[in-house]
């Protein structure tokens, strides 16, 4: 006989296949499902796109009561993921308490998605990633560049860096940068104020906001310079 975790799973695995979502792959490596590995790749107009990560996600027989634990295989250089263990700073995953039944698979994968390109820098994890970000925005885009990105050949057979700055632009959107980093911080780290610990994900409009933000990047063609 399943467990009830295995049934949850089950579903939200067919979800996640339904939803097709850009940029994100996850599979059960363990027949009870109580393991995956996620593959996640940054998302489109920030440096981290192109840049691909390998997670591992453990879930166990009490899901959908408590949170996942969830690691960063391939470890990004980032504010809100530790360094050492790869594991991403994320409200709801980090306490039992700020998880909410109605979180999913699906909602898991898209804020760390989200996360790559919206670091919050108060109480960081990565105190390196999170001093070179405040201090020099440009090297640390660079840093990212070189640490996660193919470099391209030269002509003397060497390599040189990617030369495509406007990819390090978003388009201008219809929603302020200040509503939308707000919007994600309150989901994209353990460590954010007070004010910014907002539950969004219990909002069931939560997916068509994230299409919505994902349209306006295709449908400008100005560019604005990303914050971070």
């Amino acid at each position: 006989m399943y467990s009830r975790a295995y049934i949850l799973l089950k579903r939200e695995f067919q979800e996640l296949k339904n939803n097709n979502y850009e940029g994100i792959s996850a599979f059960p490596i363990s027949e009870d499902m109580m393991q995956w590995d996620v593959d996640i790749e940054g998302l489109q107009n920030t440096i981290w796109h192109g840049a691909f990560f390998q997670l591992r996600i453990c879930f166990t027989s009490e899901y959908n009561f408590v949170p996942p634990v969830v690691k960063f295989r391939t470890i990004p250089f980032h504010p809100n993921v530790d360094p050492h263990s790869g594991k991403p700073c994320i409200d709801f995953l980090d306490s039992p308490r700020k998880w909410n039944r109605s979180y999913t698979l699906s909602s898991i994968l898209l804020t760390l998605q989200v996360m790559l390109s919206n670091p919050v820098l108060e109480n960081p994890v990565n105190l390196e990633a999170a001093h070179i970000l405040m201090k020099d925005e440009t090297l640390y885009r660079l840093i990212i560049l070189r640490l996660f990105h193919q470099p391209l050949p030269s002509k003397d057979g060497g390599s040189e860096s990617p030369k495509e700055p406007d990819k390090l632009n978003r388009s201008i959107k219809s929603v302020s940068f200040s509503d939308y980093y707000k919007t994600w911080s309150g989901i994209a780290t353990s460590k954010a104020t007070e004010y910014f610990r907002t539950p969004f994900l219990k909002d069931p409009k939560f997916i068509k906001q994230y299409y919505n933000w994902k349209k306006d990047d295709l449908r400008y063609t100005k560019e604005w310079s990303l914050r971070w």
